[in-house]
């Protein structure tokens, strides 16, 4: 696929990789409606991507998905249609299960699963009735095998690819596409705004997360694996080998994850 012409709906795009691929693809013949729960935040974005006239913003909060059926009218009204919506949006989370509430387990699983899941479901109609679409969903390798202190952010992730995997199989005869993009370590905010135990948030940068890789270099990919229609995309360094570590000896992937001792 190429994105001439498409109309493209980005979730998660006031900062790291939305706000990434916003100016990427802003530079590309094709329409752009930049969302997330800052107006403020998103209109800086806008301003700073090219040919700005072809950029709407619409700002919501994905963990009030009782309001999607509305959020995707307004989306389709920007400029007629929907092409591509790529499910960006979400957060992180950074401590050990045994100290985690359960309501830092419920906050991942309203934003990062149940906000995307309710959003794609709103927009779905929209995609039959057109026999066209492609959702792209931003899960982590942490979506295909675990580490410790992230339970509920793995929790979510494995949730997206267990829906998605089921929606591409149901609506393959409606010509509607699925790509999983599945990152290992980007130089972002996501351990920053990773919430703790309590709900707080980490306010801190982690080793693994400072020495990933550049957001442009990562965005890069990602757009590579989008145009080829990939089903699924394993996208870092060293840490997207654990995939294929897993499919091979689970103990083994265990061991070197309890070796790595990532925090």
């Amino acid at each position: 696929m190429t994105f001439e012409n498409k109309v493209v709906w980005i979730t998660g795009a006031s900062s790291g990789i939305g706000k990434e691929l916003a100016l990427t693809l802003s530079k590309t013949n094709c329409n752009l409606i930049l969302s997330s729960r800052r107006k403020d935040e998103l209109e800086r974005v806008k301003s700073a991507c090219n040919n700005t006239e072809n950029i709407k913003v619409l700002a919501f909060d994905l963990s009030h998905y009782a309001n999607m059926k509305t959020i995707v009218e307004d989306a389709v009204k920007a400029f007629g249609k929907i092409d591509l919506l790529i499910n960006n949006g979400g957060i992180s989370q950074r401590s050990p299960i045994i100290d985690t509430t359960i309501e830092v387990d419920k906050k991942l699983m309203e934003v990062d699963y149940l906000g995307t899941v309710a959003l794609s479901k709103a927009l779905l109609t929209h995609f039959i009735e057109n026999q066209s679409g492609h959702y792209v969903v931003v899960s982590s390798l942490m979506g295909k095998f675990s580490s410790p202190f992230r339970s509920a952010y793995c929790g979510a992730k494995h949730a997206l690819h267990g829906f998605f995997d089921a929606l591409r199989l149901e609506h393959d005869k409606d010509n509607i596409k699925v790509t999983m993009i599945c990152p290992g370590f980007v130089n972002t905010n996501v351990a920053r705004n990773a919430l703790t135990a309590d709900g707080s948030k980490q306010g801190y940068q982690d080793n693994m997360t400072e020495n990933g890789l550049p957001v442009n270099v990562f965005v890069k990919r990602m757009v590579r694996a989008i145009e080829k229609e990939k089903y699924e995309a394993y996208i870092g360094k060293f840490e997207k080998f654990g995939v294929f570590v897993k499919r091979l000896s689970p103990k083994l992937l265990h061991k070197l994850v309890l070796k790595s001792r990532v925090r």
